[in-house]
């Protein structure tokens, strides 16, 4: 939704296509969608029904069948087999990847992508996804068909935050000293450490915003056995409100484990840009943070603090300096607020397409 965003604010005519869900028809308003995905400019959308005979797996022809029939330029795509599609029928390609091709056919996808003739572009969110790809695979295309761009921020959402105190008492938190940390609670986001790290701290204040209804409340009851009174989970929010409680905190933090379950399952640790690194650089507050090299792509000491996943002891110490060194964590905010300028979605999407389109 940010990328199609970022393309139509460019002043690009954008049509996302997305599989067709009954369950979701009641929220398909662009003022839902808007508030949900924190977004400012609209876009088409089309949800495609998906005959049953084909059922999933022949959403992504049909797909490439309606961007034909709606004479696209380009065809901008996450799905592997939609990129092939896409080149079977003639239409140039951007492929993004966020991991390694996943399930029993998802390398064999990937090497029909990297075969097959067509104007064609990779777009790689770290350098690290870049060279393991193109360790396995052959052959790799021409250098100026391969972008490395990592994940964005909506710059302007973040302008204008209140001071974290402010930020508390607009959101109904306890005052005092709060760290924050935003996202889902799959396996490996650290929500071990994040309780571990409050029962070491009990004058702190532990905020996690995120995370699907079930797995909130499997974590609740959890802080709860174990007598956790300075953990709170406010569970899902809208994207457009995640800046007010990111400005919540003293500190925000990262706790990622050495093996990081993505949405789809595998273990993206090594290769992955998050999303909030980019939320927490823009909103202005200390980063505490795992010690992964996919993170020290875009983050550098003058940035944050690193602190190897499984010490506990590392963590403690560099969360309580930051917490009493007030010099200290302001000149590591300023430092990633400064250097967030290059990490929009808008100068992502022009680097996505820079001598392409």
């Amino acid at each position: 939704m940010k990328v199609c965003q970022a393309l139509a604010q460019l002043g690009h005519e954008v049509t996302l296509l997305v599989p067709d869900d009954p369950s979701g028809r009641d929220n398909r308003a662009w003022e839902s969608l808007s508030v949900h995905y924190g977004l400012t400019m609209p876009f088409q959308i089309e949800w495609l029904s998906i005959p049953a005979i084909s059922g999933r797996r022949g959403y992504s022809s049909m797909a490439v069948r309606r961007a034909g029939h709606l004479q696209a330029d380009i065809i901008y795509t996450r799905v592997i087999p939609a990129a092939v599609w896409g080149l079977v029928r003639h239409l140039p390609v951007i492929l993004e990847m966020h991991e390694l091709p996943a399930g029993r056919f998802g390398p064999l996808w990937y090497i029909l992508f990297l075969r097959l003739p067509g104007k064609k572009r990779l777009l790689f969110l770290t350098h690290a996804l870049r060279q393991m790809l193109e360790k396995a695979y052959h052959p790799c295309l021409p250098e100026e068909n391969v972008v490395v761009a990592p994940s964005g921020v909506d710059l302007e959402r973040f302008e204008a935050l209140p001071d974290p105190e402010i930020a508390r008492q607009q959101l109904g938190l306890p005052s005092g000293p709060t760290v924050v940390c935003t996202g889902h609670l799959y396996a490996g986001r650290g929500m071990e450490m994040f309780l571990q790290l409050a029962s070491r701290l009990p004058d702190v204040h532990f905020l996690w915003v995120g995370g699907r209804e079930g797995d909130v409340q499997i974590w609740q009851q959890k802080a709860y056995l174990g007598g956790f009174q300075n953990v709170h989970f406010a569970g899902f929010i809208p994207n457009q409100r995640i800046p007010l409680y990111q400005a919540a905190a003293d500190v925000l933090v990262m706790p990622y484990q050495s093996s990081v379950a993505g949405s789809s399952g595998g273990d993206i640790a090594g290769v992955f840009s998050p999303l909030k690194m980019f939320e927490y650089m823009a909103t202005g507050r200390a980063i505490l943070c795992s010690d992964l090299p996919a993170l020290r792509e875009s983050l550098t000491e003058e940035m944050a603090i690193f602190c190897p996943p499984a010490d506990m002891d590392a963590w403690q110490v560099a969360l309580e300096h930051l917490l009493t060194d007030r010099e200290y964590n302001h000149r590591l905010a300023r430092a990633a607020r400064t250097e967030v300028n290059r990490y929009s979605w808008l100068e992502r999407a022009r680097q996505a397409l820079m001598d392409f389109a």
